[in-house]
């Protein structure tokens, strides 16, 4: 269990990239035992928090401690394909110091290798086997491993060294629903301080206390995910009725300081034509003017006070309620008729064995699902005619687009507006900017250069361009869409998505993500395809 001590600490914590970007500022973290979620719109800094408590980036002031021992996995993991299990666990030496002195070696070296664990082997192929590795020998190479066999195996070391703080950078990213569940029970039973980054709702339903990092700050939320979104409802609720309440207030005022205005100027008006019709001395009407003045400012300073008052607590509303900008697409020129063939494939054999005959028409919006290494993503780039099919025939009569996992399709070296140019080439300067604010990329955002964008920023990048293609796509294929997405993205994919009015076919293990998109058929990818029930 976590001793008490076990903590991480951010004090006066900043860091800025080389280029002067800075990324957190006089930050403050107190992080205890228990589960955390951390999470984040895309490019809060959540992945850079995470890298610089690992030690992998060095803080530009401020300072870091960590209680205990340290384990981190991070979220673009790469393995060394020429290891074997037992060194990617870790306890290769300990495992030959332990053989030796089962031969009948009794050199110190040999024990002080094994130190108290001398279970470590039954315990390596226990936690191998909880995570779905079981079939992996102690002594084979790690090639051939899948993404997601990669991030289980790194997470078995991690288990196996049983570290006192434990950092996860979006552990479900490459995992199909199985590997998931394991991983999900793995996080439920951890002992001591976790710190999850993720946008993976189900995941965070296993945390005990979710930390929101927004405007270089956190915000405290106690319980799981599902709590969290219940708060901040109710916290939107209360603050969209008080901005709605200062707004109202901010007018009266205008209106009272302008009707008090009008009668004030009313007023002098009569007054004067009263000195005169009565002829009274000058003295004397220069006495009523002066108190008319008088109380005439006090009356403009009361109301302009008031009217102050009211625009400071118009902006503390304001800022109150959040703007999770929403990506918007409304392209009519996708539209599909519903008889219209989309899609046929006719005994297409795939490169890795898999036979489907597939026939889709009209706007029909498909969930691809099935384990890793079934051959979902071959079969999309197959559609999309990156991949040649072994055998079989494919008709896809309208245009289509693919949106590959690994988000490739940009030119690092262009800007936005400049990717989205090759895409459609004919449109015009004004016309790319003018769709490229309906993704959030206006004025100057437009013309960063694409190997500067956050995994979430690219990935909208990457989908305007699509979108924005000419011909626009009426055949949409998205694999794991949401793996670089914050939770605030998610949830505007979910909604730019309901805009689009072509077919979708849509691979990914993100079941809440999926039941958001109004889908008509779910396919099962194993060997061939078969319709499954809703998940």
């Amino acid at each position: 269990m976590a001793q008490p001590s076990t903590s991480i600490r951010c004090t006066d914590l900043g860091f800025e990239w080389p280029d002067g970007r800075s990324v957190l500022h006089d930050f403050q973290l107190v992080v205890g035992p228990g589960r955390t979620g951390l999470i984040g719109l895309n490019g809060a800094g959540k992945s850079t928090l995470l890298r610089l408590l690992a030690g992998e980036l060095v803080p530009t002031s401020g300072g870091i401690r960590i209680g205990g021992e340290l384990g981190y996995l991070p979220q673009d993991l790469t393995l060394d394909t020429t290891q074997r299990v037992d060194q990617a666990l870790g306890i290769r030496a300990a495992r030959e110091a332990l053989h030796a002195i089962e031969a009948g070696s009794v050199e110190e070296r040999h024990f002080t290798a094994v130190g108290t664990d001398w279970d470590v082997e039954e315990r390596a192929t226990a936690t191998l086997a909880k995570l779905g590795l079981g079939r992996l020998g102690l002594d084979r190479t790690v090639g051939g491993l899948s993404g997601g066999e990669a991030v289980l195996l790194h997470l078995a070391a991690l288990l196996l060294r049983r570290p006192d703080v434990l950092l996860l950078d979006e552990p479900t990213n490459n995992l199909d629903r199985r590997a998931r569940s394991l991983l999900y029970e793995a996080v439920a039973g951890w002992p001591g301080v976790m710190v999850i980054v993720s946008h993976d709702r189900e995941l965070l339903q296993h945390v005990d206390q979710i930390a929101d990092l927004r405007d270089g700050a956190v915000t405290w939320y106690g319980g799981n995910f599902a709590d969290y979104e219940r708060t901040v409802e109710a916290q939107q609720e209360t603050a969209e009725r008080l901005l709605r309440a200062a707004e109202s207030d901010v007018q009266r005022q205008q209106r009272d300081l302008v009707d008090s205005r009008t009668r004030r100027e009313r007023s002098a008006s009569y007054g004067k034509q009263r000195a005169v019709r009565r002829n009274d001395p000058k003295v004397f009407s220069g006495k009523l003017k002066r108190q008319a003045q008088e109380t005439a400012g006090r009356l403009n300073g009361m109301h302009t006070e008031r009217l102050n008052e009211a625009k400071e607590k118009l902006a503390a509303a304001e800022e109150a309620v959040r703007d999770d900008a929403e990506i918007r697409i409304d392209l009519p020129r996708t539209a599909v008729p519903a008889g219209r063939t989309v899609l046929s494939l006719d005994q297409v054999r795939l490169a890795y064995g898999s036979r489907v005959s597939l026939e889709l028409r009209g706007a029909e919006r498909i969930a691809l699902v099935g384990r890793n290494g079934s051959g979902k993503s071959t079969l999309l780039r197959t559609i999309s005619g990156e991949l040649r099919p072994l055998e079989g025939e494919i008709t896809v009569p309208v245009p289509v687009r693919h949106l590959p996992q690994r988000l490739d399709l940009l030119d690092d070296a262009l800007s936005v507006a400049g990717n989205v140019k090759t895409f459609a080439p004919s449109a015009g300067d004004n016309a790319i900017r003018a769709r490229l604010a309906r993704f959030q990329f206006r004025g100057d955002r437009a013309d960063q250069r694409a190997g500067t964008l956050s995994g979430g920023e690219r990935f909208r990048a990457t989908l305007a361009a699509l979108l924005l293609a000419d011909p626009p796509p009426q055949l949409l294929l998205l694999d794991e869409p949401t793996n670089n997405l914050d939770l605030a993205s998610v949830r505007q994919l979910t909604q730019a998505l309901a805009g689009y009015q072509g077919a979708l076919i849509v691979a990914s293990h993100d079941l809440p993500f999926l039941r958001g998109l109004g889908l008509t058929r779910w396919l099962e990818l194993d060997g061939g395809l078969r319709p499954v029930e809703p998940m």
